[in-house]
């Protein structure tokens, strides 16, 4: 048979190695990622052959891959056919779901084999193999582990492979003389216990997506075709719903209009653990933004749906009785003040008072360009800001960034500043031991930048609200928006699973 024939389809596969059972024959199956052929992967297909009389292998499509941004470095047809040349393997087909249960559902396999890593099964993270082996053993097969030596394809690939820059190479160099994966899950696993308060402006994101056609006829602006549209909870809801992955107690305050559509909406994009506290515009209706948006991202045109000033004095009123009643019993507060109207400046008052840790990003947006700066809250724990909003604060556009970002740090008598740059990474301060962290950006590979923002401050502000000091915050931040630029819009939160998985490949 060649290299080619052994490549099918998981439906001919299931096919295949129900005629080969029949026969008596004996099916073991491993099932992995296998990025980076290397001899760990051979040995351990070499002691699979030895359980059973024929070896079938199944990959993980390349969007199910869940090893952070940059993964898989070779697509799966490549990784396939790297497989099917190895002679102990009989069949390879590509798995397009996240695990392998599905593959397990339709082969039955005899023997499932897995590397001794696995053997530990406390120590996946993602939960997963538990998962498989009662599925195997569900259909009279059982778990083999084999015990030949590991290898890693992420090692090898980080240390031989241009995955990152230099830059980022040496970073992680340096990361890991001082922090080790088991740290970094340590800390996540911290987070559950941090009661979290978040309020700031609730948005209504809406990509329609187009295709361009081109400049119109009868004038000199751009012409598009329909296609599809898609909706998601941006904002305030977005920040609750990737804190809530993490920490278990999570209450959300905020404003929304009066549509029972869009309340209906919300509240269905809002994770169970989210205690929702929703007040009520009465006039004004829920923000929305609606993009223009082709194939590859790129944003043609933004609509506002919004009324220039929503709040009224009873409403205003009613949220500053709930904090100054309710705020001092949450270990961490998280503004996301897009400056959409709902945080007045009575509401920043009665919020600097009463949150015993405060987290705060006043985002600049077309919508109050020119006005709504950091400057308007007297006090902060922790301010996460990108490169224009703080030089704003400042009003200083071209002294060095850590002297800007020490002043603005200093009006507000905060502990800590995040300066986030994009591809320039993140610049981290601890005033209280006048130190300065930098991390490159870890991510190369960029979906949809909205929302990368809100994934840095909800993951950083935990990590220094449980104490973690600068250097893990801005490290866990820094995967946050990095697994973030992947997801389109606010279509998902960023989960600790694959927070704790990234980490793992980078620390590898």
């Amino acid at each position: 048979m060649t290299d080619t024939e052994k490549l099918v389809s998981l439906d001919t596969l299931a096919k295949i190695t129900a005629s080969l059972k029949n026969e008596g024959k004996s099916v073991v199956l491993c099932h992995g990622t296998f990025d980076l052929l290397h001899i760990g992967h051979i040995k351990h297909i070499q002691a699979a052959k030895s359980f059973g009389d024929i070896v079938v292998v199944t990959i993980t499509a390349d969007e199910f891959v869940n090893k952070g941004p940059d993964r898989p470095v070779f697509n799966h047809s490549l990784r396939a056919e790297n497989l099917a040349a190895l002679e102990n393997v009989s069949f390879v087909a590509i798995n397009y779901t996240e695990t392998s249960v599905n593959v397990i559902e339709l082969l039955q396999p005899d023997i499932y084999v897995k590397g001794n890593e696995y053997q530990q099964e406390h120590d996946d993270v993602t939960g997963n193999i538990t998962t498989e082996r009662n599925s195997v053993e569900k259909y009279g097969g059982c778990i083999k582990y084999t015990d030949e030596p590991t290898f890693s394809s992420s090692k090898l690939l980080n240390q031989y492979f241009d995955v990152f820059s230099s830059n980022t190479k040496q970073f992680i160099s340096d990361f890991k003389k001082d922090y080790d994966i088991e740290c970094i899950h340590g800390q996540i696993e911290k987070l559950k216990k941090l009661k979290v308060a978040v309020i700031g402006d609730g948005i209504l994101d809406e990509y329609h997506y187009v295709e361009m056609l081109g400049q119109t006829g009868k004038g000199s602006f751009p012409s598009v075709r329909y296609q599809s549209e898609e909706r998601f909870a941006g904002g305030a809801f977005a920040v609750a719903n990737h804190v809530a992955g993490f920490a278990d107690d999570v209450t959300l305050i905020t404003a929304i209009g009066n549509n029972k559509n869009d309340e209906s909406f919300i509240k269905s994009k809002l994770k169970a653990n989210i205690k929702d506290i929703i007040f009520k515009f009465e006039t004004a209706s829920t923000l929305t933004k609606r993009r223009y948006v082709d194939a590859e991202m790129n944003k043609y045109f933004e609509v506002y749906f919004s009324e220039p000033e929503p709040m009224d004095d009873i409403l205003e009123n009613k949220i500053i009785g709930w904090i100054e009643r309710y705020f001092a019993d949450f270990d961490l507060v998280i503004v996301p003040d897009f400056g959409n109207g709902l945080i007045t400046s009575k509401i920043v008052e009665a919020i600097s008072r009463k949150a015993r840790f405060l987290a705060v990003n006043t985002q600049i947006n077309s919508g109050n360009r020119g006005y709504h700066v950091i400057n308007r809250y007297p006090r902060a724990d922790f301010i996460s800001l990108n490169e224009p909003e703080i030089r704003m604060a400042a009003h200083d556009k071209h002294s060095a960034l850590v002297g800007v970002a020490k002043e603005v740090t200093e009006k507000l008598s905060a502990r800590y500043t995040a300066v986030t740059r994009g591809v320039k990474g993140v610049l981290l301060l601890d005033s209280d031991e006048d130190d300065c962290y930098r991390v490159p950006a870890i991510s190369t590979k960029v979906v949809d930048r909205i929302g990368a923002g809100d994934a840095f401050l909800s993951l950083s502000a935990l990590c220094l609200a449980s104490g973690s000091g600068i250097k893990l915050a801005a490290f866990i931040g820094n995967i946050a928006a990095a697994l973030d630029v992947q997801i389109v819009c606010n279509r998902e939160a960023v989960e600790p699973v694959a927070v704790k998985k990234y980490a793992t490949t980078l620390l590898k």
